[in-house]
Protein backbone atom coordinates (compact mmCIF):
# COMPACT_ATOMS: atom_id res chain seq x y z
CA UNK A 1 0.00 0.00 0.00
CA UNK A 2 1.57 3.24 -1.08
CA UNK A 3 0.88 6.85 -1.87
CA UNK A 4 1.97 9.12 -4.66
CA UNK A 5 4.17 12.08 -3.77
CA UNK A 6 1.36 14.50 -4.66
CA UNK A 7 -1.45 12.80 -2.80
CA UNK A 8 -0.82 11.66 0.77
CA UNK A 9 -2.37 8.38 1.79
CA UNK A 10 -5.01 9.18 4.37
CA UNK A 11 -5.60 6.45 6.91
CA UNK A 12 -8.49 6.77 9.31
CA UNK A 13 -7.81 5.30 12.73
CA UNK A 14 -10.98 3.65 13.95
CA UNK A 15 -11.04 4.86 17.53
CA UNK A 16 -12.46 7.64 19.62
CA UNK A 17 -9.27 7.70 21.69
CA UNK A 18 -6.90 10.48 20.56
CA UNK A 19 -4.02 8.86 22.50
CA UNK A 20 -4.13 5.85 20.18
CA UNK A 21 -3.96 8.05 17.10
CA UNK A 22 -0.89 9.79 18.54
CA UNK A 23 0.84 6.48 19.30
CA UNK A 24 0.09 5.05 15.88
CA UNK A 25 1.25 8.17 14.04
CA UNK A 26 4.45 8.24 16.11
CA UNK A 27 5.25 4.59 15.35
CA UNK A 28 4.29 4.45 11.65
CA UNK A 29 6.28 7.32 10.21
CA UNK A 30 5.75 6.51 6.54
CA UNK A 31 6.45 9.34 4.13
CA UNK A 32 3.23 10.45 2.51
CA UNK A 33 0.95 8.88 5.11
CA UNK A 34 -1.51 10.99 7.06
CA UNK A 35 -3.33 9.49 10.04
CA UNK A 36 -6.67 11.03 10.92
CA UNK A 37 -9.22 10.26 13.58
CA UNK A 38 -12.85 9.45 12.91
CA UNK A 39 -13.74 12.75 14.61
CA UNK A 40 -11.65 14.69 12.10
CA UNK A 41 -13.70 13.15 9.30
CA UNK A 42 -17.04 14.03 10.85
CA UNK A 43 -17.46 11.28 13.38
CA UNK A 44 -19.12 7.89 13.20
CA UNK A 45 -21.12 5.38 15.17
CA UNK A 46 -18.58 2.93 16.50
CA UNK A 47 -19.75 -0.64 15.83
CA UNK A 48 -20.55 -3.05 18.62
CA UNK A 49 -17.48 -5.13 19.41
CA UNK A 50 -19.04 -8.57 19.40
CA UNK A 51 -15.86 -10.55 18.68
CA UNK A 52 -14.42 -13.11 21.06
CA UNK A 53 -10.81 -12.27 20.21
CA UNK A 54 -8.77 -9.08 19.82
CA UNK A 55 -8.42 -9.78 16.09
CA UNK A 56 -12.17 -10.18 15.67
CA UNK A 57 -12.86 -6.81 17.27
CA UNK A 58 -10.08 -5.00 15.40
CA UNK A 59 -11.46 -6.30 12.11
CA UNK A 60 -15.01 -5.24 12.99
CA UNK A 61 -13.84 -1.67 13.64
CA UNK A 62 -11.52 -1.46 10.64
CA UNK A 63 -14.19 -2.74 8.25
CA UNK A 64 -16.79 -0.35 9.65
CA UNK A 65 -14.46 2.64 9.24
CA UNK A 66 -13.49 1.57 5.74
CA UNK A 67 -17.13 1.31 4.71
CA UNK A 68 -18.07 4.59 6.40
CA UNK A 69 -15.26 6.79 5.05
CA UNK A 70 -14.16 4.98 1.90
CA UNK A 71 -10.43 5.32 2.62
CA UNK A 72 -7.73 3.15 4.14
CA UNK A 73 -8.54 2.30 7.75
CA UNK A 74 -6.65 0.98 10.72
CA UNK A 75 -8.04 -0.42 13.93
CA UNK A 76 -6.43 -1.84 17.01
CA UNK A 77 -8.00 -3.96 19.66
CA UNK A 78 -5.99 -4.47 22.75
CA UNK A 79 -6.37 -5.38 26.35
CA UNK A 80 -4.89 -6.67 29.53
CA UNK A 81 -4.54 -10.40 30.10
CA UNK A 82 -4.02 -11.29 33.76
CA UNK A 83 -2.90 -14.84 34.54
CA UNK A 84 -4.41 -14.98 38.03
CA UNK A 85 -7.78 -13.99 36.57
CA UNK A 86 -7.75 -16.68 33.87
CA UNK A 87 -7.05 -14.12 31.15
CA UNK A 88 -9.51 -11.47 32.29
CA UNK A 89 -10.25 -8.71 31.57
CA UNK A 90 -9.11 -9.61 28.02
CA UNK A 91 -11.42 -8.37 25.26
CA UNK A 92 -13.56 -6.72 27.94
CA UNK A 93 -10.69 -4.54 29.21
CA UNK A 94 -12.29 -1.21 28.28
CA UNK A 95 -15.56 -2.11 30.01
CA UNK A 96 -14.28 -4.31 32.83
CA UNK A 97 -15.94 -2.12 35.44
CA UNK A 98 -19.20 -1.83 33.50
CA UNK A 99 -20.45 -0.61 30.13
CA UNK A 100 -19.89 3.04 31.06
CA UNK A 101 -16.75 2.41 33.10
CA UNK A 102 -13.96 4.98 33.22
CA UNK A 103 -10.27 4.09 33.39
CA UNK A 104 -10.47 4.72 37.14
CA UNK A 105 -13.42 2.31 37.46
CA UNK A 106 -11.58 -0.41 35.57
CA UNK A 107 -8.39 0.03 37.57
CA UNK A 108 -10.30 -0.03 40.84
CA UNK A 109 -12.03 -3.30 39.92
CA UNK A 110 -8.74 -4.86 38.86
CA UNK A 111 -7.14 -3.97 42.18
CA UNK A 112 -10.11 -5.44 44.06
CA UNK A 113 -9.93 -8.68 42.08
CA UNK A 114 -6.20 -9.00 42.77
CA UNK A 115 -6.28 -7.85 46.41
CA UNK A 116 -5.42 -11.31 47.77
CA UNK A 117 -3.02 -12.30 44.99
CA UNK A 118 0.68 -12.39 45.91
CA UNK A 119 3.19 -10.18 44.13
CA UNK A 120 4.78 -13.12 42.31
CA UNK A 121 1.41 -14.26 40.97
CA UNK A 122 0.36 -10.88 39.56
CA UNK A 123 1.88 -11.59 36.14
CA UNK A 124 0.09 -10.15 33.13
CA UNK A 125 0.58 -8.91 29.61
CA UNK A 126 -0.89 -6.32 27.34
CA UNK A 127 -1.86 -7.74 23.93
CA UNK A 128 -2.64 -5.82 20.79
CA UNK A 129 -3.86 -6.85 17.36
CA UNK A 130 -3.94 -4.37 14.49
CA UNK A 131 -5.94 -4.72 11.30
CA UNK A 132 -5.13 -2.38 8.41
CA UNK A 133 -7.47 -2.30 5.44
CA UNK A 134 -6.13 -0.58 2.32
CA UNK A 135 -8.13 1.60 -0.02
CA UNK A 136 -8.63 -1.46 -2.22
CA UNK A 137 -9.79 -3.66 0.67
CA UNK A 138 -6.51 -5.50 1.13
CA UNK A 139 -6.08 -6.58 4.75
CA UNK A 140 -2.90 -6.76 6.82
CA UNK A 141 -2.91 -8.13 10.37
CA UNK A 142 -0.18 -7.81 12.99
CA UNK A 143 0.04 -8.46 16.73
CA UNK A 144 2.27 -7.74 19.69
CA UNK A 145 2.54 -8.24 23.44
CA UNK A 146 4.24 -6.69 26.45
CA UNK A 147 4.94 -8.78 29.55
CA UNK A 148 4.78 -7.37 33.06
CA UNK A 149 3.11 -7.45 36.46
CA UNK A 150 0.23 -5.59 38.08
CA UNK A 151 1.22 -3.21 40.86
CA UNK A 152 -0.77 -2.55 44.01
CA UNK A 153 -1.28 1.16 43.33
CA UNK A 154 -1.36 3.48 40.38
CA UNK A 155 1.77 5.44 39.46
CA UNK A 156 2.43 7.98 36.72
CA UNK A 157 0.34 10.44 34.74
CA UNK A 158 1.15 9.50 31.15
CA UNK A 159 -0.68 6.94 29.08
CA UNK A 160 -4.22 5.73 29.66
CA UNK A 161 -6.22 2.66 30.62
CA UNK A 162 -4.36 0.28 32.88
CA UNK A 163 -0.97 1.98 32.27
CA UNK A 164 -0.67 3.32 35.87
CA UNK A 165 -0.92 -0.23 37.28
CA UNK A 166 1.10 -2.14 34.71
CA UNK A 167 4.83 -2.49 35.35
CA UNK A 168 6.56 -3.78 32.19
CA UNK A 169 9.29 -6.34 32.61
CA UNK A 170 11.55 -4.17 30.45
CA UNK A 171 11.35 -1.10 32.68
CA UNK A 172 11.93 -2.31 36.28
CA UNK A 173 10.41 -0.09 38.93
CA UNK A 174 8.33 1.99 36.52
CA UNK A 175 4.79 1.67 35.27
CA UNK A 176 3.71 2.18 31.68
CA UNK A 177 2.28 5.54 32.78
CA UNK A 178 5.75 6.70 33.87
CA UNK A 179 7.31 6.24 30.43
CA UNK A 180 7.79 8.76 27.64
CA UNK A 181 6.02 8.14 24.35
CA UNK A 182 9.24 6.88 22.74
CA UNK A 183 9.97 4.55 25.68
CA UNK A 184 6.44 3.21 25.59
CA UNK A 185 6.44 2.61 21.84
CA UNK A 186 9.76 0.76 22.16
CA UNK A 187 8.31 -1.89 24.50
CA UNK A 188 4.53 -1.67 24.43
CA UNK A 189 2.15 -4.23 22.99
CA UNK A 190 0.84 -1.67 20.52
CA UNK A 191 4.37 -0.60 19.70
CA UNK A 192 5.30 -4.24 19.02
CA UNK A 193 2.22 -4.73 16.86
CA UNK A 194 2.94 -1.53 14.94
CA UNK A 195 6.54 -2.63 14.41
CA UNK A 196 5.31 -5.99 13.11
CA UNK A 197 2.84 -4.18 10.84
CA UNK A 198 5.56 -1.88 9.56
CA UNK A 199 7.79 -4.87 8.74
CA UNK A 200 4.96 -6.53 6.82
CA UNK A 201 4.27 -3.37 4.82
CA UNK A 202 7.86 -2.60 3.87
CA UNK A 203 8.93 -6.22 3.53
Amino acid sequence: MSSSSNAPLRVVVATGNPHKVDEIAAALRFTGWEFVSTAELGGWDSPEETGTTFEDNARIKAQAAHERFGIASLADDSGLVVDALDGAPGVYSSRYGGEEATDADNNAKLLRELADVSDEDRTARFRSVIVLIGEDGTETVASGACEGVIGREGRGNAGFGYDPLFRPTGTPGRTMAQLSMDEKNAISHRGAALMALREKLVG
